[in-house]
């Protein structure tokens, strides 16, 4: 089977109730259709520096971003196929760079125990990215229920419902099965649209005819500051977690 290995768009995303998301299905029928991998739980592995470098920086909300993950979209075995992602950020515009390879050939690789074993531009720039920040590990494990829609008549416009999001710190692995903490409260739903360039007229006439707004919401990022910083900045230390919150104290050369 063939897959996309590299993205350019944009991602615009939006926070709805189930009921907005029901008015949302029921609009876009006929203009847009369900993949045929149905309902899907994504799981993920993102990496990041021991002082979590790359999700602070993110935080920031810069002009340019970057983070690293591997994902499966099933419960991973040695030898099932997942995809280590490189993920970044300009301008609003999300460029995406992703390679398949076995759960086993991507953990090896991505823990520092053996080379890539396939040669192409994108595990080079994989290569050079984990060069640049040295130290990346396995930060945390996060999972979601997704619905993905595709726009009928071969258009490049795609739409995602993920609910169930959850994240943990321990058992790091694609291979068990998904659990950790709500990262949403009860009754969300994050709606995100994929577009080349602008959004259907047709869409946005749903989002204006809904009072539906865009939002930022980055599920790292929350979990960042949900599980993490909690652990590392008891509550007498609030300065101090404040500058880990806004960045503060991060070189602006970075």
């Amino acid at each position: 089977m063939g897959f996309q290995t590299v993205f350019k768009r944009y991602e615009l995303k939006y926070m709805l109730t189930p009921e907005q998301k029901e008015r949302v299905l029921g609009a876009i029928a006929p203009y847009m259709a369900l993949d045929h991998y149905g309902r899907t739980t994504i799981r993920n592995i993102y990496f990041d520096t021991e002082s979590y470098r790359l999700i602070r920086r993110s935080i920031e909300k810069p002009i340019y971003k970057e983070k690293l993950r591997v994902r499966s979209y099933a419960t991973a075995t040695h030898g099932s196929t997942v995809f280590v992602e490189l993920k970044k950020k300009y301008k609003k515009v999300v460029y995406k760079r992703r390679l398949p390879l076995t759960e086993g050939e991507a953990m090896t690789w991505l823990l520092g125990r053996a080379p890539c074993p396939v040669d192409t531009q994108i595990s080079r720039e994989i290569d050079y990215f984990r060069e640049f920040y040295g130290d990346l590990r396995p930060a945390v494990f996060l999972s979601y229920e997704r619905e993905a829609y595709y726009e009928r008549g071969g258009g490049d416009f795609r739409l995602t419902f993920d609910d169930r999001i959850l994240c943990r710190r321990e058992e790091i692995d694609l291979t068990v099965p998904p659990g950790g903490e709500a990262l949403l409260a009860d009754g969300q739903v994050l709606m995100e649209l994929k577009c080349s360039g602008g959004l259907p007229l047709w869409m946005v006439e749903i989002l204006s005819r809904e009072g539906i707004y865009k939002t930022s919401f980055s599920k790292y990022g929350t979990a960042y500051q949900r599980l993490i910083l909690p652990a590392r900045f008891p509550s007498n230390h609030t300065e101090s977690k404040e500058k880990w919150i806004n960045g503060s104290h991060l070189s602006r050369n970075f």
